[in-house]
């Protein structure tokens, strides 16, 4: 009886199994807490992004009556800011 109630079961086990209410609550909560954690990191990664990327903006914003930007030594200016850049990325892993 035992081996034909085991093979039933084995036939009929969908992959689910029943929890409480108690259970479910805390997984619930254990997930909203994980998920809480990713968007605070997220939110931290993005704003370290917006605080390389800011600065030029907020530059070239400036005085917008004027034609032209004088820019000496720009590629390597912008290469340092691309290069920060990646770094915050690769850190943000």
């Amino acid at each position: 009886m035992s081996e034909q109630f085991e093979e039933q079961t084995r036939i009929h086990d969908f992959g689910f199994s029943l929890v409480s209410e108690d259970e479910l609550k805390k997984a619930e909560k254990e997930l909203l807490n994980k998920k809480t954690s990713e968007l605070t990191e997220t939110q931290r990664k993005l704003m370290g992004l917006k605080n390389l990327i800011w600065p030029l903006l907020e530059r070239l914003r400036q005085d917008p009556l004027k034609t032209y930007i004088l820019w000496p030594n720009r590629t390597e200016k912008i290469s340092e800011l691309m290069k920060r850049i990646e770094d915050h990325i690769a850190e943000a892993k």
